[in-house]
């Protein structure tokens, strides 16, 4: 089968979209690629159909749980076999996912990246047929990016271990992060391709706005369609919904700290048009495929221009008219500045809560590697009496350096310990026969489940006692009164995974070079945003295509720097069609240039503008 007939035959698509099909063939001619598309641009398909039309399967990282659950039940309810494995499942779960890729005819399997460098996975490796290593959102491996994921790391050594092709793919990465990317993903032959940034159908507006509140009424109210409102954090998205609400508009919030049902509810409701407006956090909308998207608000200024190309995105994947608007006032330029200061604290600091974090736990020196600690940051701040935002910052540097993983919302399972020796048990006597059972079964499977909390699989101890999950639960529940077991309820948490045994003092590995170097890039990235928004003559359009090394442009037409340069010329055509008139066509450049009949002067293109009333017959040519 051709690349065209495997995209007809299992997406109803008669053709690929820009750029698609070159990505394709040079993954089936076996080249490394590194794809960069704009958003909604059908990444996807540029490595589902080469591993479609190749034997074994792909391996797809990727640090988006969400979407990788998205795609995975896409694969499948098109009838192609796709399995995930991710952060929160049991090892039993993983055990049993990676047993289906490497032996049954599985052509993705969906992986996070910190799995990569687990025993469990690793050992899978060498029976596995890898047809290609996809890698989504390859920003993360580079450390220019805005998005650093030191997980991604693990991709590198990868390549060492497959010999397989790579397909890199990201919609967001300037040049440099793009030759960072092929480095460190150790391209055989460095190939980049990638389709023009432009989104014609999308108007960039800026506005600066002191009641930004009533602007966004303003924009709800004039542009009909589903709209996506980000700002900076989790209070304001509620304040935010609730104003809109009381105006009528319909509107809900989300944000990374509802629980999964709600969020997932929310999502749904707003994606079947049940709910308007969704006012969110930037926790919203990665691999979300609405492609009706109306308009995109900003109320705040992101950090980036990346993160917001990425979250403008998001309005008319559908190729319609749509807007993207990003409201900003003097606050904003204070508030990135705020947090530039905050965001890069003292290596002091950031080593001071290094320790403290172990010490909160209990974690002596040389010890907690590989631990999983449920982290609530508002405790730990309020137990030592910390800034948040400080804090905040401060662990996900931790997380650049590889000190440890910092997960949010991740789903723990049920952890039990059995706190009776065994001779204890022997002598017990319990009133429910599934209890004896059920202690037996813990015994026999969860190896040191006498000397620690392990995880255990609730359904598969349900389905060997014949109960119901909940009924379990209940179990565990009576167990634990009769303190033969603690037991850690299945929950949902931020949490850290420590890389590390803890280090002395003074020996936790924390480089100035390179976090003066971080700290000059993030400047970088925030002053392009600020200039983004300042800038008062060019492009909008272009001017984000030149960030993202697009140097080959042209107007857009649909900005609002555009539109109002579109409304001055058509006002100084008019009036030098009646002054010309009014001399019966005869005059001069220089006539022009004395011209005072306007008072803010003559546009730098004025002499352009004139030639084209010439070459249209409006006008007669000037004398010289």
């Amino acid at each position: 089968m051709t690349p065209v007939e495997v995209l007809k035959e299992f997406w109803g698509f008669e053709r690929f979209r820009p750029m698609q099909e070159e990505i394709i063939r040079s993954a089936l001619d076996g080249r490394d690629v590194l794809a960069i598309l704009p958003t909604g641009g059908g990444k996807s398909v540029c490595f589902q159909v080469p591993v479609l039309m190749r034997d074994g399967m792909a391996v797809v990282v990727t640090p988006l749980i969400a979407l990788m659950k998205d795609q995975v039940q896409n694969l499948c309810d098109r009838g192609i076999k796709a399995i995930a494995v991710h952060a929160g499942m049991t090892r039993h779960e993983v055990d049993l996912a990676l047993n289906n890729a490497a032996y049954g005819d599985c052509k993705f399997l969906y992986v996070s990246p910190e799995r990569l460098g687990t025993a469990l996975f690793q050992s899978y490796l060498p029976v596995m047929d890898i047809n290609y290593l996809v890698i989504d959102e390859a920003h993360c491996i580079s450390q220019w990016g805005y998005d650093f994921r030191p997980d991604y790391l693990q991709i590198g050594r990868l390549r060492t271990q497959v010999d397989a092709p790579v397909i890199a793919l990201t919609a967001t990465a300037t040049p440099q992060v793009a030759e960072d990317i092929m480095e460190r993903l150790a391209f055989r032959e460095k190939l980049l391709l990638k389709s023009g940034f432009e989104r014609p159908n999308i108007s960039y507006i800026v506005r600066r706005a002191e009641d930004k509140t009533g602007q966004l009424l303003d924009i709800c109210r004039g542009v009909p369609g589903s709209g996506i409102v980000y700002v900076r954090n989790r209070r304001k998205t509620e304040e935010v919904a609730a104003f809109l609400a009381a105006d009528g508009i319909s509107a809900s919030f989300y944000h990374a700290g509802l629980g999964h049902a709600d969020r997932a509810a929310r999502q749904e409701a707003w994606k079947r048009g049940e709910v308007r407006v969704m006012v969110c956090t930037n926790a919203f909308g990665m691999g979300i495929d609405k492609p009706d998207v109306r308009f995109v608000v900003h109320l705040d200024l992101p950090d980036a221009p990346e993160a917001y190309f990425q979250e403008a995105g998001r309005a008319g994947r559908d190729g319609q008219s749509s807007y993207a608007v990003q409201l900003w006032n003097g606050s904003d330029v204070s508030r990135i500045r705020q947090i530039e200061r905050i965001s890069f604290p003292s290596l002091e600091y950031v080593e001071d809560i290094y320790q403290k974090v172990h010490a909160f736990f209990g974690i002596p020196y040389g010890a907690g590697k590989g631990r999983q600690l449920k982290f609530n940051l508002e405790e730990f701040c309020k137990h030592f009496r910390l800034q948040r935002n400080e804090v905040h910052y401060a662990l996900r540097y931790l997380e650049r350096e590889d000190h440890w993983t910092c997960s949010e919302d991740i789903e723990i399972p049920t952890r039990v310990m059995i706190r009776a020796s065994r001779d204890e048990l022997y002598s017990v006597r319990l009133p429910d026969e599934r209890l004896e059972r059920l202690l037996e079964l813990l015994m026999r499977r969860c190896e040191g489940i006498f000397s620690h909390p392990v995880r255990i699989d609730e359904e598969w101890f349900a389905g060997s006692l014949g109960v119901s999950v909940p009924l379990l639960r209940q179990l565990l529940y009576k167990l634990s009164l009769e303190h033969l077991i603690g037991y850690i309820p299945q929950d949902r948490s931020d949490v850290l995974f420590l890389h590390h045994e803890r280090l002395e003092p003074g020996n936790v590995a924390l480089s100035p070079k390179r976090y003066q170097m971080l700290k000059d890039a993030a400047h970088a990235r925030a002053q392009a945003m600020l200039d983004y928004v300042a800038e008062t003559d060019r492009c909008r359009s272009r001017y984000l295509l030149a960030y993202f090394g697009q140097t080959e442009s042209v107007d857009c037409g649909r900005c609002d720097l555009c539109r109002a340069r579109s409304a001055e010329k058509n006002a100084l055509r008019a009036r030098l069609r009646k002054w010309i008139g009014a001399r019966n066509g005869s005059y001069s450049l220089a006539d022009i240039r004395a011209w005072s009949d306007l008072p803010e002067g003559l546009p730098a293109d004025w002499a352009e503008i004139l030639r084209q009333m010439v070459d249209e017959g409006l006008v007669p040519p000037p004398e010289d």
